[in-house]
């Protein structure tokens, strides 16, 4: 979403480089362009000229001026900025666990925002807990029975009554109904409409005052543009917002509502939406976005989403594997579904600081499937022993896979470089380190 803003401010960096010094001229030049690129983004205006100001202010400064590397210093000023508009500290974007059962959770937002299928991407963040998603849309077509589907999908309890038009009434009673099962958490999918009207609002305030949640949070199309700054003041008018989601980050649009919304109506982005899949959702850092945006990349989220992905076992079988030899074709098809649990792989890539600077390739889960296709054309003894793997056997496993001789090869190669990567990667005493969290950013940084 951020891309192009992202470029640009990159282009803008760039040409501090080359400045050498920063004079209060060149500065308020620097200052100017930062101004158009956010504009151009769609952020809201009364939002950039506050951030414009105070980026202008502080690189005026002695520590911009006087400093040896100025242009350091002025990408920090401008990451620090950003982070303040995103929202500054973390700890209020938080979902505010309530001391006695359940926590009720309310989504709401226009028709098309996304709320069905967030609920269900919500739910599947609380880990360890008992979660109930509750049905109260029940004017929007097959809404009841879209998240029924998706909650048995993925595990969760599910909750509605049947042939029951009166939200407020199903509402209430997945309160109870939680209570008495002893649910942790009930997240409430309320009805949207295709724009704000006097009925919808009424009928969410009547909701608001039945079951009184803990947390009312709007869900917000990224894609809409300014829309969703007009949508986020009238809902947080009415209900008093305690945190906002947004959806779609992984589109095109030019990312001016995530940019505006916390400046402008004073309450935290909670979670983003950043895919179709369901681990494509996380809780929403000002701080780790603005490095995003920045192009500096996310490390900690990246070691985050490979913590959640790598089990125990599977770690200690890899790591007794390297110990005696290295990895195989069974293994490395492993690695690649796990990795593929993470979301979608462009997305994980764009954590790593420079992602923009790369060669652009083509689809990543399409090369990821090509290779699932060759290693699935050898036979279960060539998996794991490739050196076996001669002319004839090669031609014959690019003929199963659709493939080509060449990028068979190219496989081969790539795992005996992962192997050698492998090896290297170890503590003082010469032993292999464990596949947890230091191990993946050991590789990272190779």
């Amino acid at each position: 979403m951020f891309k192009n803003l992202s470029d640009r401010l990159q282009n803008i960096f760039k040409k501090i480089k080359g400045e050498g010094k920063l004079s209060e001229d060149n500065i308020k030049d620097i200052v100017r362009q930062i101004k158009l690129a956010l504009l151009e983004a769609d952020v809201n205006y009364k939002v950039v000229k506050r951030f414009v100001d105070n980026v202008k202010d502080k690189a005026l400064g002695a520590e911009v001026v006087k400093s040896l590397t100025p242009d350091k210093v002025f990408v920090k000023i401008v990451h620090d900025e950003l982070v303040n508009i995103l929202g500054g500290s973390s700890d209020n974007a938080k979902i505010r666990l309530s001391s006695n059962i359940p926590t009720n959770i309310m989504l709401v937002g226009l028709q098309g925002s996304g709320k069905t299928t967030t609920a269900v991407k919500l739910a599947c963040q609380f880990k360890g807990k008992k979660v109930l998603l509750t049905a109260a849309d029940v004017y929007r077509a097959a809404a009841i029975q879209q998240l029924e589907i998706m909650a048995k999908k993925n595990g969760i309890s599910f909750f509605s009554i049947e042939n029951c038009n009166d939200p407020i009434q199903i509402a209430e009673s997945s309160v109870l109904y939680a209570r008495r099962n002893l649910f942790d958490i009930n997240i409430i999918d309320t009805a949207g409409r295709l724009h704000i009207d006097s009925d919808m609002m009424d009928e969410l305030v009547n909701i608001k005052n039945k079951i009184k949640p803990d947390e009312i949070l709007l869900v917000v199309d990224s894609m809409v543009g300014q829309d969703a700054i007009n949508q986020a003041v009238q809902f947080d008018n009415v209900l008093d917002l305690t945190g906002v989601i947004l959806t779609k980050l992984d589109s095109d649009a030019r990312g001016g509502a995530a940019l505006s919304i916390r400046e402008v109506i004073g309450k935290p982005i909670k979670y983003a939406s950043t895919g179709e899949k369901v681990v494509d959702f996380e809780p929403f850092y000002p701080d780790r976005m603005a490095s995003r945006i920045l192009d500096m990349g996310d490390i900690v989220s990246l070691v985050e989403k490979a913590q959640n992905i790598v089990e125990k076992d599977e770690s200690k079988k890899l790591e007794q594997k390297l110990k005696k030899g290295g990895l195989d074709f069974n293994d490395l098809v492993k690695q690649l579904k796990m990795i593929e649990k993470m979301g979608s792989i462009e997305n994980v890539l764009k954590l790593i600081p420079g992602f923009s600077k790369m060669p652009k390739l083509d689809s990543f889960d399409d090369k990821f499937k090509r290779v699932e296709a060759i290693v699935n054309s050898m036979t279960p003894y060539e998996r794991r022993h490739y050196k076996i793997l001669n002319s004839s056997r090669k031609k014959r496993i690019a003929r199963g896979s659709g493939t080509n001789v060449k990028e068979v090869n190219r496989l081969i190669e790539q795992l005996v470089q992962m192997n050698k990567m492998l090896k290297v990667v170890k503590n003082k005493k010469g032993k292999t380190k464990k596949l947890d969290s230091s191990f993946i950013q050991d590789i990272l940084s190779k």
